[in-house]
């Protein structure tokens, strides 16, 4: 789609995507962007992630659990980051 359509049809594209389709968009016939669904998640896998980075490498950061605290003490209800 180009970017003129995409302008003038941002409705539909939107819609589309939602629907789980990518588009990509075009300027003088090259390839500019791709818009798509929006990746789901709360952030759950992130935590996973830094709890098993944690139970594997405790010597390697004394710091990691405040500074995980501190990072977390930053999100907000309305971050869809928070957990």
């Amino acid at each position: 789609m180009t970017a003129s359509e995409a302008s003038r049809n941002f409705a539909s594209v939107l819609d589309r995507a939602a629907h789980g389709e990518t588009i990509v968009i075009t300027r003088g016939g090259h390839r500019l962007a791709a818009i798509g669904p929006a990746a789901v998640g709360n952030g759950r896998e992130l935590v996973g992630a830094l709890a098993a980075f944690r139970a594997a490498h405790p010597e390697d950061d004394p710091g990691y659990e405040d500074d995980v605290l501190g990072t977390r003490e930053l999100l907000t209800e309305e971050d869809p980051w928070h957990a």
